[in-house]
């Protein structure tokens, strides 16, 4: 009790403090910085270190931490530093999520759940699920968006980067922009003569989507976040259908460029995802309904995709429960049945692929499993979730692998994930910054 009070408190000061500052204060990109206090140095002992570029598994060496940071890497351990003994565990590196959602209740899938939760609400919500990320290994994530007007996700970005609450190391995108009555409009359900004041994300022309990237730029977003399609769990667009115009999302693209920001597109209908790819995104999300010329040009462009792939599979187990509405619930049954070939033709046109859950947290491990069965090796799965995760965020000199210089973000694993990837769901050890968050191995206190 005395735990979560001062973890409330410590929100309470953070809501009043973003009330407190600049706009230009808000504005400044977060940096992947450790947090301000070094914890002591320690040595790992790995009884199986993994290489996630090469598959390559070391035995019995010491992955030594020191100032937040990997010292190095030795079979023997310096004089006189702490020992963790993960001799009998899969050490890897910590895992990247690229498609998070981390405000609110996840689990609550019913129409209109964003409007009965404050954003001061939502925010606690968010350090709670920061701590799930954390318990299963993933150490650093991209938020795709909020429909939060108070920005709740960049305040705890930037409380992690202080230092003020735990969580992974994070980027983030702000609102999602969205044409009216698209998928990120989240009055969409309500009656006309109810309707809500219209909303700074609502985008209906090229200068609604500069006025709206201009205000998430202005308030700190790494990531601009489009809705270049519609959706499933909306009871009103058709996610066959392509949105926002290529126009709009170029001018997205190239405010964003100027900038030093990047830009993701929520895209599942074919001519939506091509739309968005000639129009310069950094990144696909979803792409389920991906065809051939779009893999193509997807790879012609370089552009990442993050296919989400359990969450779909996730929604048709749920049915109606949860709140999921039967609308939605048809929906998502219609578009699960393209994702293997959408997911075949990305992996056959060799596309860069990121792991992200868009889902609660506590499901993770079932995205890499789902990529496992949708034609990857567990090895690739991993890479994805590691490495490919860190190229996506621009991380890759600071995180992805476990080498000498990168932030120390290791994870220990009950179980050879590049054997079976369902050991992934026993994440037994957890380290970030050189400071463990999680250590089921050490010994109880009685």
């Amino acid at each position: 009790m005395k735990s979560f009070l001062k973890s409330l408190l410590v929100a309470l000061s953070l809501l009043s403090l973003g009330l407190l500052v600049s706009p230009h204060t808000l504005a400044q990109s977060p940096s992947p910085s450790p947090s301000p206090a070094p914890p002591a140095p320690v040595a790992l002992k790995a009884g199986h270190l993994l290489d996630v570029r090469t598959g390559k598994v070391t035995s019995d060496v010491y992955v030594t931490v020191e100032n937040h940071r990997i010292k190095s890497i030795e079979a023997t351990p310096a004089q006189g530093i702490q020992i963790i003994d993960l001799s009998s565990s899969f050490v890897m590196p910590g895992m990247v999520d690229c498609h998070a959602h981390i405000l609110g209740d996840l689990g609550d899938l019913s129409p209109g759940s964003e409007f009965r939760m404050s954003s001061a609400r939502k925010t606690l919500w968010g350090m709670r699920n920061l701590k799930v990320w954390l318990s299963k290994g993933f150490t650093a994530l991209r938020d795709a968006g909020e429909d939060d007007l108070g920005y709740g996700q960049l305040a705890l970005r930037d409380a992690i980067n202080a230092g003020w609450i735990d969580g992974p190391r994070m980027q983030s995108s702000g609102n999602f922009i969205s044409l009216n009555g698209g998928h990120g409009d989240s009055g969409g359900f309500i009656a006309p003569d109810q309707e809500l004041p219209r909303r700074p994300n609502i985008a209906d022309t090229v200068d609604d989507v500069a006025r709206a990237a201009r205000r998430d730029i202005k308030y700190g977003a790494d990531w601009i976040k489009l809705m270049g399609t519609g959706g499933v769990l909306d009871l009103t667009s058709d996610f066959k259908v392509q949105e926002l115009s290529e126009e709009q999302m170029a001018k997205a693209v190239e405010i964003a460029h100027r900038a030093g920001k990047r830009v993701m597109v929520h895209a599942e209908g074919t001519e939506g995802i091509k739309a968005a790819v000639r129009a310069g995104v950094d990144s696909i999300e979803h792409g389920t309904m991906l065809d051939d010329e779009g893999a193509a040009l997807m790879a012609k462009k370089g552009t990442w995709l993050v296919p989400t792939l359990y969450t779909f599979q996730h929604g048709v187990e749920l049915g109606t429960s949860h709140g999921q509405d039967p609308i939605s619930l048809a929906k998502v049954k219609e578009i699960v049945a393209h994702q293997e070939p959408a997911f075949t033709r990305a992996l056959k046109a060799h596309l860069k692929i990121a792991v992200g859950i868009d889902d609660e947290p506590q499901y993770l491990p079932k995205e890499l499993e789902a990529l496992v069965r949708g034609g990857m090796t567990p090895l690739e799965a991993l890479q994805a979730a590691t490495i490919r995760g860190a190229e996506l965020l621009n991380w890759s000199d600071r995180i992805g692998t476990i080498e000498a210089g990168k932030f120390a973000d290791i994870i220990a694993i009950d179980g050879d994930p590049t054997k079976d990837i369902n050991a992934i769901e026993k994440v037994i050890f957890v380290m970030k910054d050189g400071a463990v968050f999680k250590n089921d191995l050490a010994p109880k206190v009685q």
